[in-house]
């Protein structure tokens, strides 16, 4: 079984988020995407962020009826900051390591994974997608390839090499990088709670279910 786990905020989830969860599982042929919300993200303050229980339902409304894709409480369950690390131990204990286990990521988000507990560790257990984040922002992907291998050699191992298409980067303690391009759509997160706020709809930005629920829990507003 091949599963992919997709970690963030998903501070309201929105459509950049689900087609590039989609894009990633037919390109990588994986049987399921988990899209998990972190309940405390360690790189972000709590303040202003909506409950996790909340953000959670959404990605549960927004999936609905899309076979592959998942919401996943693991995180919520979880007390404590929510580490990828101990995201990746749960899901090998559940699937008794018989998974291939693949951690999905924005490009900008990855060129930090070097202040993310136990980074080394993550890297030698599971390979990486790393795509051009759904939010919009970071490095452009036809730049990506040049600043994932010059930040790997730095920062993890000096024998870093890549090779095929899409692009993998292995080299000691990697289990494999790849630099995987998706459909990019100018929708951010904060644009659509910017949005709420000044009263505004976020109409095909997000699955109508998902702004039907912030209305009725009045979130953002």
């Amino acid at each position: 079984m091949r599963i992919g786990l997709f970690g963030g905020t998903f501070d309201p989830i929105h459509f950049g988020h689900l087609r590039a969860a989609l894009e990633v599982r037919e390109g990588f042929g994986l049987d399921q995407v988990f899209l998990i919300p972190a309940a405390i993200p360690p790189h972000k303050t709590r303040e202003g962020v909506a409950p996790a229980a909340d953000r959670l339902h959404m990605i549960e409304l927004a999936v609905a009826g899309e076979p592959g894709l998942t919401a996943s409480d693991v995180e919520i369950r979880r007390e404590g900051p929510s580490y990828t690390i101990d995201t990746v131990r749960h899901y090998f204990q559940e699937t008794a390591d018989t998974a291939e286990i693949f951690l999905i990521m924005g490009l900008d988000a990855f060129l930090e994974i070097d202040t993310w507990k136990s980074f080394r560790e993550l890297l030698s257990l599971v390979s990486v997608i790393v795509i051009s984040r759904p939010d919009g922002d970071g490095p452009p992907a036809d730049r990506g390839g040049e600043a994932l291998a010059g930040f790997l050699r730095a920062r993890v191992s000096r024998d870093v090499a890549g090779s095929g298409s899409p692009a993998v980067f292995r080299g000691t303690g990697i289990r494999g990088v790849s630099l995987f391009a998706v459909t990019a759509l100018d929708i951010s997160s904060s644009r659509i709670r910017g949005l709420v706020r000044a009263g505004r709809s976020i109409r095909f930005l997000a699955p109508a279910a998902v702004w039907d629920c912030i209305q009725i829990k009045g979130l953002y507003s």
